[in-house]
């Protein structure tokens, strides 16, 4: 994560409520012959000290986690390139304004007998969001075909070590300068969800203020 404490300051509860919020990251472990990742929808609970998971049977990371070990899964959110011009003062460099998550802990492989209450689980949190959406259940599938579909599927659980978050949204510029920057994110910003960057830019407490 960044090393200036400036873009560190959230609390553990923003931090799980991103998480819980994004529901999917990068899971990573170290393989045999060198670091293996994931891509993976994710579900933590509301305290933060475990999540749940499921990988493809054939992921290198499923194959390898026959035990305990050790891993991290990191979250992403809205991200833009800053370019120096966007502040309105001399002398500054081109930097990413961005909020990550990373979160530390065990990952440990499940009895496949708990598979199916976990996708239940899963996809009732996201479901929750399409609301008043008729949620879809698992139910409104075919007869054999769940059954089929989760014989490729694994589950998996993850104990929660650590939570770090960096929240990188120009705390260390003057607000002036910061809120300059906010104002050509939203219009030409490069990256991902800039428009809610530009919004949490805006929102951030000066370094000063800490």
């Amino acid at each position: 994560m960044h090393p200036n404490p400036a873009f560190r300051h959230e609390t553990a509860s923003r931090n799980i409520g991103f998480v819980r919020e994004r529901g999917f990251g990068t899971l990573a472990i170290n393989g045999e012959d060198g670091p293996l990742t994931a891509h993976i929808p994710i579900l933590m609970n509301e305290s933060g000290q475990q999540a749940e998971l499921h990988l493809v049977r054939s992921n290198p990371i499923a194959r390898a986690c026959k035990e305990p070990l050790d891993a991290v899964i990191t979250v992403t959110g809205p991200d833009s390139y800053i370019s120096p011009d966007w502040y309105g003062v001399e002398d500054q460099v081109p930097t990413w304004n961005y909020v990550a998550i990373r979160i530390t802990g065990t990952l440990r492989p499940l009895p496949q007998d708990q598979l199916h209450p976990l996708l239940n689980r899963l996809s009732a949190h996201f479901e929750e969001h399409l609301l008043p959406k008729d949620p879809w259940t698992t139910d409104k599938m075919s007869d054999g075909v769940l059954e089929r579909m989760m014989r490729q599927i694994q589950p998996f659980h993850f104990e929660v070590a650590k939570i770090d978050g960096t929240w990188k949204l120009g705390q260390n510029k003057p607000e002036d300068a910061r809120l300059t920057a906010a104002d050509h994110v939203a219009g030409y910003g490069i990256g991902q969800e800039t428009q809610i960057l530009s919004a949490l830019m805006r929102g951030a407490k000066p370094e000063t203020s800490k």
